[in-house]
């Protein structure tokens, strides 16, 4: 794959001598998914939900902030702690079957400024809007083309 053809595109490779442990490259940003200590119930690193959490965290309080900005309101920082879960839903059409989860993601947003009641709604409204949770609620489609080995 040619560099403009590559462009655009997040490369994630694994090797079998360390098949538990992903190297990222995005853009020029390196990154590493570790999930070898699963088996044993360590956590020695970012798994791959965590990235999903993080690029949903990212997209909130930057969309936070470019909303502040545009309105000239006082937000001074925003942030968001995310947590991925797999619920039961109530109204699920497997529900006789107790192992049908759904993935829920809960957002606790803290916003820190002299904002008022009005604004700091609004806020959490625009929270609700960015781009990658539109996404993520709408459904993703994944296509995934073989290439030929190199």
């Amino acid at each position: 794959m040619s560099v403009l053809e590559a462009e655009g595109f997040v490369t994630v490779t694994a090797e079998s001598s360390a098949p538990m442990v992903a190297k990222i490259i995005a853009g020029s940003d390196t990154m590493t998914i570790d999930e070898s200590g699963v088996s044993q119930g360590l956590k020695p690193g970012a798994d791959p939900y965590d990235f999903i959490l993080s690029g949903l965290g990212a997209c909130t309080v930057i969309t936070l902030h470019m909303y502040a900005q545009r309105k000239g309101w006082p937000l001074e920082k925003a942030e968001v702690k995310l947590r991925h879960e797999r619920v039961h839903a109530t109204d699920c059409e497997q529900c006789e079957d107790e192992k049908a989860r759904l993935s829920q993601v809960t957002k606790h947003l803290s916003l820190y400024g002299d904002l008022s009641p009005e604004q700091r709604k609004r806020l959490k409204d625009i929270s609700n809007r960015c781009p990658v949770q539109k996404s993520l609620v709408a459904g993703i489609q994944v296509k995934t083309h073989l290439v030929d080995e190199v």
